[in-house]
């Protein structure tokens, strides 16, 4: 019997150190009934008995051998792939479990390697997927804590990979060449967008992911090679050589992808695809005992079962089922089948048994065979064989809430039994010492997490590396407009009460299909911001001055438009040419050319807007003069995006009969809502009307006649409007003038 035995430490080898729980011992889990019916879709109660079983096996061996930094081992728990893809499994089954103790052995594991990951001596190794995988372990627990410092070293190697995941052409010998990678770092990657809210991380995940896919890819087969070492190599039967851990690696990859990836992503198709595809020819592999052999096209070489390739087969099966990627009626079967035969599979250790050990290529196995990313193959497939009997679940996956479980700070900690009177002493002076960066030390986590209220009653957001303000005589109040090449084509315009951007043609061409709708920033300073809050690198922060965290994603923004024909919004590409006209100070003015875009089928459209924002006002003036290849009218629509800040979509306000329209967002407790609105000339709407994305009010337009609309925005956190309220009555007094400016 494995017992979780806690042993008192005073000192730990920064290397090889057992983990010190930070849970009392647990006794070890009953073993639970293993016999699951191939016909009927078990119990989740039993399911998660086994998998609560499994895990706390797993881990109670772990806590019995010391921690090592790095090697390519089975048994101690290390910050390489093999413990990484175990970690991967806890994430999930802490959520809905902890009967394990591993929400404590995820955080005891983290804070050993001190978030870190392995591979820092040379180039090569900070690309190497395999040491990217323990970044999800450490996202999880960022999600659920808050903890900034918990991904920034996951962050930063990201971050090193990022130019090389894109290099254009594609390098000759491509960084991810082998099918395991495609399981252990994209999802971590795809990850960082979502928490982080920069989209480069997905789009480098998206751009190397097809260039494994194209180079390892058998369409005949539908699988995946190894590497490109078995496109010649043959089986006995005489047939190719497809590895089933490799190809389990994919699907897993592939799920873990999707669980993070945007439901309108324009390569998620193709993910899906690729997926079916691979479940319609596995499927046809199935062994009768359920599993799949180690060498997918020949059962015979080598013989005998093989269950971690079968383990990420049924999780990504199972997966498909629950998020209806894959049909139901033709896929339920086969995971049942998996899931019996991998049960069958447990040892009396309450591990997964033959499982294949590290390697590149199929190899036997022996009952005994035991591999940490076999008890994560299983906790994954559990998981998924648990939610069968529930509806289906839509994708993205929202990341967790905030937990209790926090990091341990410098705070007293108890003394150990059995101390002489000189240790004693010296445990007094440590935690004395320990009290002293606790009293003494500054802490972002701490000291700004709230600010204190300002005049007006607002407490500030959570400051992130304030920016130093500018030359006492450029604090007066400023209209601006800025090109920013550095920011791939920005146009960003400001004055004393709001900030806007819209998107040029360099992020066009680095962040495909980006987009024609507009963004709303919030300020709390008159003089400009926008410029030095973008070189931070974190533009999405609270730096002191104001805050960018409204999402156009490919939507209409605060007020851009497009073309209602067929019921569908027909859009522009960013702009093409601009022109500043004036950069202040008392008014920010330009126009911007937008390309020929199609409406239909049979129909282009191109235009030129004007954009003046003076001083004192919350709203730009829009001057659109859209031109088409035919003269028949044109419907407009400007849109509101209805969910910029949240998953939940805002309020809008509406009334046809004056042109007002505004918008108030969801709050966040931390950065507080934004506030949209538009005026646009009564006579000239046709319809009020909505997407699937946008509030749309649809005007009726002559092709080559200019027209005028405003756009405003606001923040409830910026000196004026601090509810929605203040802010609809500020809307409903303004006296707009729609004739066209000479």
């Amino acid at each position: 019997m494995r017992l979780f035995a806690i042993l008192p430490l005073l000192m730990a080898s920064a290397a090889s150190a057992q983990v010190s729980p930070s849970v009392p011992a647990v006794s070890a889990p009953a073993r639970p009934d293993l016999a699951f019916d191939a016909r009927r879709v078990p119990d989740a109660r039993r399911v998660l008995a086994l998998l609560d079983y499994t895990a706390a096996m797993q881990i109670a061996e772990l806590r019995a051998r010391p921690m090592t930094l790095k090697g390519d081992v089975v048994r101690p728990l290390t910050a390489n792939w093999i413990s990484a893809a175990f970690l991967t499994s806890l994430t999930r089954l802490t959520r809905v479990s902890d009967a394990s103790g591993g929400n404590a052995f995820m955080r005891d594991a983290a804070e050993h390697f001190n978030f870190a990951l392995q591979g820092g001596a040379r180039p090569y190794a900070m690309l190497d997927a395999d040491n990217m995988a323990l970044g999800e372990t450490y996202e999880e627990l960022y999600a659920r804590s808050g903890q900034e410092p918990e991904i920034a070293a996951t962050r930063a190697r990201l971050d090193y990979a990022l130019p090389y995941l894109t290099l254009d052409p594609a390098p000759r010998r491509l960084v991810w060449w082998w099918s395991d990678a495609l399981f252990m770092a994209p999802p971590v990657l795809a990850r960082m967008s979502v928490l982080t809210g920069d989209p480069a991380y997905l789009r480098a995940a998206d751009t190397s992911w097809w260039r494994t896919h194209d180079a390892l890819w058998a369409p005949a087969e539908g699988l995946y090679l190894r590497d490109a070492r078995f496109g010649t190599r043959f089986a006995k039967n005489g047939k190719r050589v497809f590895w089933s851990r490799g190809n389990g690696w994919v699907v897993g990859g592939i799920a873990r992808v999707l669980e993070s990836m945007p439901a309108d992503y324009p390569s998620r198709p193709r993910y899906i695809e690729t997926l079916r595809t691979m479940a319609t020819s596995l499927a046809k592999l199935q062994r009768d005992d359920g599993l799949w052999p180690a060498n997918l096209l020949d059962p015979q070489d080598p013989a005998g079962a093989e269950t971690s390739g079968s383990a990420f087969f049924v999780y990504g099966m199972a997966w498909g089922i629950n998020h209806g990627v894959l049909d139901r009626k033709t896929y339920l079967p086969v995971v049942l089948r998996g899931w019996a035969g991998l049960t069958k599979a447990i040892q009396p250790d309450g591990l997964l048994g033959h499982v294949q050990l590290p390697g590149d290529q199929p190899w036997p196995t022996k009952a005994d065979d035991h591999a940490m990313y076999g008890s994560g193959g299983l906790i994954l497939a559990g998981l998924e064989m648990m939610r069968l009997g529930g509806p289906v679940t839509p994708l993205p996956i929202a990341e967790p809430p905030h937990d209790s479980i926090k990091p341990a700070g410098p705070v007293q900690r108890p003394e150990p039994a059995g101390l002489t009177a000189e240790q004693k002493a010296a445990f007094a002076r440590r935690n004395a010492e320990h009290q002293a960066v606790s009293d003494l030390g500054f802490d972002p986590a701490r000291d700004d997490a709230a600010a204190p209220p300002r005049a007006d009653g607002v407490v500030n957001p959570r400051i992130s590396l304030p920016l130093s303000p500018p030359p006492a005589e450029q604090r007066a109040p400023r209209a601006s407009v800025k090109f920013a090449p550095y920011r791939y084509d920005d146009i960003l315009w400001e004055n004393d009460r709001t900030a806007h951007r819209i998107y040029g043609p360099a992020l066009e061409a680095y962040e495909p299909p980006s987009t024609s709708g507009i963004d709303a920033w919030g300020k709390i300073v008159p003089w400009p911001f926008m410029e030095r809050q973008l070189k931070t690198g974190k533009q999405h922060d609270f730096h002191g001055e104001g805050i960018d965290f409204y999402n156009v994603n490919t939507f209409r923004g605060a007020g851009g438009l497009g073309v209602w024909q067929d019921h569908k919004l027909w859009t522009s590409r960013n702009w093409a040419k601009h022109r500043i006209l004036k950069d202040g100070p008392d008014v920010a003015d330009f126009s911007v050319d937008y390309a020929p875009w199609p409406v239909g089928t049979d129909r282009k459209v191109w235009e030129t807007r004007r954009f003046t924002l003076p001083l004192g006002t919350n709203f730009t003036r829009m001057v659109s003069t859209l031109s088409s290849d035919t003269t028949e009218p044109l419907l407009v629509g400007i849109g509101i995006q209805k969910r910029p800040t949240a998953p939940a979509a805002g309020t809008l306000t509406a009334d046809a009969k004056t042109g007002r329209f505004s918008f108030w967002g969801p709050t966040d407790p931390d950065k507080g809502a934004m506030a949209v609105a538009l005026m646009v000339d009564p006579a000239m709407i046709a319809e009020v009307t909505e997407d699937a994305d946008n509030y749309l009010v649809i005007l009726k337009v002559m092709p080559g006649k200019p027209f005028v609309y405003y756009m405003g925005a606001a923040w409830s956190k910026g000196r004026e409007f601090h509810d929605r309220a203040t802010w609809e009555t500020y809307v409903r007094g303004q006296s707009p003038s729609f004739a066209v400016p000479k």
